[in-house]
C-alpha cells in the first residue's frame, strides 16, 4: 500500500522555539531598550535594610478602594491601591476632584503614621484613565486610541497625555493604567479600540508619545509637577489571541511575538516607562502572569526594564494551582505587585507565610520591593509629599478644563476617516435645512464608548457628562451660527424635506469581556437607519452617515445606503469636532479637511479573518492607511450585500478542535473497510486498527487521542461538507497547521494528505517533522499548502483538507487544525514547490 503514496524527499524541520523552550532570549529578538535614569539605589538600600518582612510583603499587594480603608493601609503597609472602572470615593458617581483628593490624602497620611523606626512608604494609587480621566464625571474624554491611531499625530498624543495627567493629578492620584500597547490582529476582540493600530510601528510611535505626555520626557521635568506614572500594558501579545478572544491564547512563534507585539514595548522602555502591566492572555498555552521567561528573562534582563511589573485584576488566579488569595508562582515568575482587589488580606497572609518558608525566595521578594521603591522614589513619593498634597490636588477647575476640551475637539477632527464621499456631497451647506437622525446623535455615551464613567460605558445618561457636547449639539451650533436649521428625528419621521441628512449610528458601548464578537458584521438590534436612508434617498435627499464603532466592521449595506460615510470611531466628549468637518464655510470652502487614515484594515467580508499587511492574503475592502479628503476625492462603487459576495479568506479558520467545526466531519478507515464516522465520545474501526477518544487539554473535549495499531493502512479523515478553494491562500503562503502531542512514534512513515476528488490528492510524509517531539509536549506543526499542490493536489476544489494515514503504530493527541498564515506554526515542513 505504501507504494501507492507519492515519493517525497524527507523534509527538514524549521525549528522555531516556543514560549519557555529557550534558555535565554536571542539578542536579535529582544535588544536592550531601556534608557538610563539617575540611580536611587543608595536610598533604596537604606530603606530595605530598615524594612521588616511584613513591610516588604505589604509592598507587593494592591487593593481596591472599595475593600480597603486608610487604617488597613497603615496596618498592612500596602504598596498600592486602585479604583476599578465604575468605582468612586464613597461610591459616589459624582465625586468631585476634592473628594478624590481627600481620600487619596487619607491613604497617604495613614501610611506615614508609624513610630517604630521603620520606613514610612505611601502607596501608589492607580486608575484606568485610558482616554482622559474617564472615571471622573465632568472630565475631558478624548477619542479612544483607535481614533488617535487614525490621526497618527505623536505631538497631539503627547499633549493629550499631558492634559490627562493634569486632570488625574487634580484628583490627587499619581498613576494611570494607560496606554494600552496592544497590536490587535483580530478585530473581533472587544478591546480593539484600546489599540492605536494593527501596525506595530504606529503603536510604538503613539504609545511612546502617550507615555512621554503622561510622565514627561526623560530629563528635566520627568515625573515633575502635573505628571503621573504610566504603565505599558498588557505585556505581551494581548492583541494576538486566537479568534480575538479576550484573555485567550496567542499562538505564535517567539520571533513573531517580538516583531509584532514586542515592538511597542521597546519604544515604551526607551521613553522611560516605569511600570509594566502583565496581560491576562497566554502565550502558546502558558499564562503570562506565570511566565518567568517573558517577565524576567526577556523584559527585565534582556530589555533592561528596571521598574516594576504589576499584575492585572486577579490575573494571578488563572495560573495552575493558584487562587485569588494564594499564588507564589506569579511573584516568583516576575510579577512584582499583585492586583488583588478584594481578597488582598488572605493573599497578604499567604504570601507572608510563603516568604517565611522560602517558597518565595528572599532574593525574589527583595527584588520586587526594590523595584517598587525605585519607582516610588523617582515619582517623588518618598519625599514626604505626594500627588494628594500636590499643588494641583483638589482643583475642580482642571476637570474638563476648556483648554483640554479644545484639545479633545482637535483630536476628534484629526481622527475622523472619510470612507466615502460620492458626488462630493460633503462638505454640507450649514445655511440649509439639515435633518439629523439616529438616537446616537444625542447620546453622549454612544460617542464615548467603554471606559467612560463606568467600566463598560453603560448605564450613563447625558447628565453624567457635564460640559460635554453631543454630536447633535455640535451640529446645531454649527448650523445655527450660519443661519440654517436642524431637525432631529431620533427614530425617523420628519416634518419638512431637508436639504441634506446626517444619520448617526453604530455600536453600543462595551469594554473587555463583553465586547468580543463572533464575526465582523455590524448587527444592530434594528435596521431603522437603513430604512430612514432609503426614504430620504427616494426623495432625492443626500445622506451622510456618521458611523460610531470601536473597530472596523462589515458595513456594505450602510455604505451603499449612504452618499458619504465617516468612520468616527469613539470620539469622546467633544462631539463638536464631528460638525467641524461636515460643513463648509462661505463659498463651499471647508474650514477643515479630513486628515485621518485607517489605522486598521476595513473588512471586505463579514466573516473575514485577521487581515493586515503582515498577513498573507491581505484583501480588505479599504487597506491600512486609506482615507479620502476634500483635496483627494474618489468614488466608491456599489458593494454586493449578499451573504457570500464579499472577498473571503479562510486564513485563521478553525477546522477541528477535539470535534470538527461546523461544515466538517471526521471519519476513521482501514484498508478494504467502510469508513466509520466519529461522533460523540470516540470511535474505532472494525479491527481496532484505528481508534480515537476525546481528551481534555485546555478545555473540555478539545483534543482527540489517535491510536494507529499498525499492521495495515489506517486513516483519520477530516472532510468538508462543501468544496474549499484555497488556491489564493496557497499563493500567499498559507499553512495547514495542527497542534499535536506525540505519545508514541511509529517505526514507519506517517503521511498528511489533502484530497481534491477521485484520483486527485497530495500526500506528504511528516514523520521527520515530528522528530524529537516526544520530549517536548504540545507543538504546532504546519504543512504549506503548496507542498500538497506540488504532490498533485488541485487546491481550488478541496473535498478533504486533511487525512493522517499510516501502516505503522503511532499514537498522539491531536488538538486544533487550522489554516494559518506563515509565522504561526512552531515547526513548518520544508518542501520544494
Amino acid at each position: 500500500m505504501r507504494r501507492g503514496l507519492p515519493t517525497v524527499a524527507s523534509a527538514a524541520v524549521l525549528a522555531v522555539a516556543l514560549a519557555g523552550s529557550a534558555a535565554h532570549a536571542a539578542a536579535e529578538l529582544w535588544p536592550r531598550s531601556a534608557g538610563e535614569l539617575p540611580s536611587v539605589e543608595t536610598r533604596i538600600d537604606e530603606l530595605l535594610a530598615r524594612m521588616s518582612l511584613e513591610d516588604k510583603v505589604g509592598q507587593v499587594i494592591m487593593a481596591e478602594i472599595g475593600s480597603v480603608s486608610p487604617a488597613e493601609v497603615r496596618r498592612f503597609r500596602l504598596g498600592g491601591i486602585l479604583n476599578g472602572g465604575g468605582s468612586w470615593p464613597g461610591r459616589d458617581k459624582r465625586a468631585t476632584a476634592g473628594d478624590w483628593a481627600a481620600l487619596a490624602e487619607r491613604y497617604h497620611v495613614a501610611a506615614l503614621e508609624r513610630n517604630d523606626g521603620r520606613p514610612e512608604i505611601p502607596p501608589l494609587w492607580g486608575t484606568d484613565a485610558v482616554h482622559g480621566h474617564n472615571n471622573v464625571v465632568g472630565a475631558t474624554l478624548f477619542p479612544h486610541n483607535i481614533g488617535l491611531g487614525a490621526g497618527r499625530n505623536p505631538a497631539l498624543v503627547r499633549e493629550i497625555g499631558r492634559a490627562t495627567a493634569r486632570e488625574v493629578a487634580a484628583t490627587g492620584l499619581g498613576w494611570t493604567f494607560a496606554p494600552t500597547l496592544a497590536v490587535p490582529q483580530d478585530d473581533r476582540w472587544g478591546r480593539t479600540y484600546e489599540g492605536f493600530s494593527e501596525d506595530p510601528a504606529i503603536v510604538a510611535e503613539l504609545g511612546a508619545a502617550a507615555i512621554q505626555g503622561l510622565q514627561g520626557e526623560v530629563g528635566d521635568g520627568f515625573l515633575g509637577e502635573g505628571r503621573i506614572l504610566a504603565p505599558a500594558k498588557h505585556f505581551n501579545g494581548d492583541g494576538g489571541t486566537r479568534d480575538g478572544k479576550d484573555q485567550g491564547d496567542t499562538r505564535i512563534t517567539e520571533a513573531w511575538l517580538s516583531r509584532i507585539h514586542g515592538v511597542p514595548y521597546r519604544a515604551a522602555l526607551a521613553a522611560g516607562v516605569q511600570t509594566v502591566m502583565v496581560s491576562f492572555n497566554s502565550w502558546n498555552g502558558r499564562k503570562l502572569h506565570g511566565h518567568a521567561y517573558l517577565l524576567t528573562d526577556v523584559l527585565k534582563r534582556r530589555l533592561g526594564f528596571d521598574g516594576f511589573v504589576v499584575g492585572d485584576w486577579n490575573g494571578h488566579e488563572q495560573l495552575p494551582g493558584c487562587a485569588k488569595d494564594n499564588c507564589p508562582d506569579a511573584l516568583n515568575a516576575g510579577v512584582d505587585m499583585f492586583m488583588v482587589p478584594e481578597d488582598w488580606k488572605a493573599l497578604y497572609r499567604n504570601t507572608l507565610r510563603q516568604a517565611r518558608s522560602g517558597r518565595i525566595p528572599p532574593a525574589r521578594l527583595e527584588d520586587a520591593v526594590r523595584r517598587i521603591l525605585r519607582v516610588k522614589s523617582r515619582a517623588g513619593l518618598l519625599d514626604g509629599s505626594g500627588p494628594a498634597s500636590g499643588p494641583l490636588a483638589g482643583r475642580q477647575d482642571l476637570i474638563g478644563h476648556p483648554e483640554h476640551r479644545a484639545l479633545a475637539r482637535r483630536a476628534v477632527r484629526e481622527s475622523l476617516v472619510l470612507l466615502k464621499n460620492n458626488g462630493g456631497v460633503l462638505p454640507l451647506d450649514p445655511a440649509g435645512r439639515i435633518l439629523v437622525a439616529g438616537a446616537a446623535a444625542d447620546r453622549i455615551a454612544s460617542q464615548a464608548g467603554g471606559w467612560s464613567v463606568t467600566w463598560q460605558g453603560d448605564h450613563n445618561a447625558n447628565a453624567d457628562f457635564p460640559g460635554a457636547t453631543s454630536i447633535l449639539d455640535g451640529i446645531r451650533k454649527r448650523v445655527g451660527s450660519a443661519g440654517g436649521s436642524v431637525e432631529f428625528a431620533r427614530g425617523g419621521g420628519w416634518e419638512e424635506r431637508p436639504d441634506a441628512a446626517i444619520l448617526v449610528y453604530g455600536e453600543e458601548p462595551y469594554a473587555e469581556f463583553q465586547g468580543d464578537r463572533a464575526e465582523l458584521r455590524f448587527d444592530p438590534p434594528d435596521r431603522i437607519h437603513l430604512e430612514i436612508s432609503s426614504q430620504l434617498r427616494a426623495q432625492g435627499v443626500p445622506v451622510v452617515s456618521v458611523f460610531l464603532s470601536g473597530r472596523p466592521l462589515w458595513i456594505h449595506p450602510e455604505l451603499n445606503a449612504s452618499d458619504a460615510l465617516v468612520a468616527a470611531w469613539l470620539p469622546g466628549s467633544e462631539g463638536g469636532g464631528v460638525a467641524d468637518l461636515l460643513f463648509a464655510e462661505a463659498g463651499d470652502t471647508p474650514e477643515y479637511d479630513f486628515v485621518g487614515r485607517l489605522p486598521f484594515s476595513w473588512p471586505a467580508a463579514r466573516n473575514q479573518r485577521p487581515q493586515n499587511p503582515h498577513d498573507p492574503g491581505y484583501r480588505p475592502l479599504f487597506p491600512l492607511g486609506y482615507g479620502l479628503s476634500y483635496s483627494n476625492p474618489a468614488e466608491v462603487g456599489p458593494l454586493d450585500e449578499t451573504e457570500d459576495a464579499t472577498a473571503r479568506s479562510d486564513l485563521g479558520r478553525l477546522l477541528f478542535e477535539g470535534h470538527p467545526s461546523q461544515g466538517f466531519q471526521v471519519a476513521l478507515q482501514e484498508a478494504a473497510q467502510p469508513a466509520v464516522r466519529v461522533a460523540g465520545g470516540g470511535a474505532r474501526t472494525a479491527s481496532g486498527r484505528v481508534s480515537v477518544e476525546l481528551r481534555d487539554h485546555q478545555r473540555q473535549e478539545d483534543t482527540s487521542r489517535l491510536r494507529f495499531a499498525g499492521g495495515g493502512l489506517g486513516a483519520w479523515i477530516l472532510s468538508g461538507d462543501e468544496l474549499l478553494d484555497w488556491s489564493e491562500e496557497a499563493r500567499n503562503g498559507a499553512v495547514l497547521t495542527f497542534d499535536l502531542r506525540l505519545l508514541q512514534a511509529g517505526n514507519g512513515p506517517l503521511y498528511a494528505s489533502l484530497v481534491c476528488g477521485p484520483g486527485c490528492r497530495g500526500s506528504i510524509p511528516i514523520e521527520d517533522l515530528l522528530a524529537e517531539q516526544s520530549a517536548e509536549g504540545w507543538r504546532s506543526f504546519g504543512v504549506p499548502l503548496l507542498c500538497f499542490s506540488s504532490g498533485g493536489a488541485d487546491l481550488s476544489r478541496i473535498s478533504v483538507p486533511l487525512v493522517l494515514l499510516t501502516e505503522a503504530a503511532w499514537e498522539f493527541d491531536l488538538g486544533a487544525v487550522r489554516l494559518e498564515p506563515v509565522g504561526v506554526a512552531d515547526r513548518v515542513l520544508e518542501c520544494s514547490f
